[in-house]
């Protein structure tokens, strides 16, 4: 894919962080965008900055809500799942229900979304999906109890989706990008390594769905610890990290 013009996209997360940035950046770049998320008021706000961006609040959490937005949304060409949730917690201070939701967001709400989307795209003979992943999904690391494991969930139903869906026309793609300067992260009380803006992060990963390849992660080199560290026994690999 070299150019998004005149294809339509539906982004699920498109309300702050980099879901927001890339509904700007495909509108600008001539997409037609559907954006969705929980929040009417963000989607609204996002509709008049930029034209080509149609709003379609819901709540992935919602079964039926998903599935009365898939109907609104119509046939796309792909899907962007940025839906994210995240609430640093360590299992020294564990909280009940905190990582349910975050996992409700991240993943579950993945699984719904796609319930609907990937019949239908295997049925019309292409589409594509792209999933956000990240550095955090990789290996087990301290203080993301919840997020770190919807995350490597996420990552890992690319891996499925992608050996089923080989030969339908259906691409996946799987982006994993690092720390990104967002109301989220703004939770974190440690140094967070080559942070991204919005913008720089959703730059990079336009670049890396026209590159067409499966899994691309970002910001190298901090990615590099996380992409290699998959190979590094885990006490060694978690004593880095630490």
């Amino acid at each position: 894919m070299t150019t998004f013009a005149g294809s339509r996209w539906w982004i699920v997360g498109a309300s702050f962080g980099l879901g927001r940035a890339l509904a700007l950046a495909l509108a600008r770049e001539g997409a037609d965008v559907i954006a969705s998320a929980r929040s009417a008021d963000a989607l609204a706000e996002l509709a008049r900055a930029q034209p080509g961006i149609k709003p379609l609040p819901v709540d992935v959490t919602d079964p039926g809500a998903v599935a009365a937005a898939v109907e609104r949304a119509g046939a796309v060409d792909g899907l962007l799942y940025a839906a994210g949730d995240y609430e640093p917690m360590s299992a020294r201070a564990w909280r009940p229900g905190v990582a349910e939701q975050v996992a409700a967001v991240n993943f579950i709400g993945a699984l719904t979304v796609l319930s609907h989307v990937v019949p239908a795209m295997v049925a019309r003979g292409k589409g594509r999906i792209v999933l956000i992943g990240s550095l955090a999904g990789f290996r087990g690391l301290p203080g993301a109890i919840g997020y770190g494991a919807s995350k490597a969930a996420l990552m890992h139903l690319a891996e499925n989706l992608r050996v089923d869906l080989t030969g339908t026309g259906v691409t996946v793609q799987c982006i994993n990008p690092g720390f990104i300067a967002t109301r989220l992260t703004a939770r974190n009380d440690f140094r967070m390594p080559q942070i991204m803006t919005p913008d720089e992060a959703a730059c990079r990963t336009l670049r890396a769905i026209r590159s067409g390849r499966f899994s691309v992660s970002f910001p190298a080199p901090f990615a590099w610890l996380f992409t290699l560290g998959r190979h590094l026994p885990v006490a060694l690999f978690q004593a880095l990290v630490r």
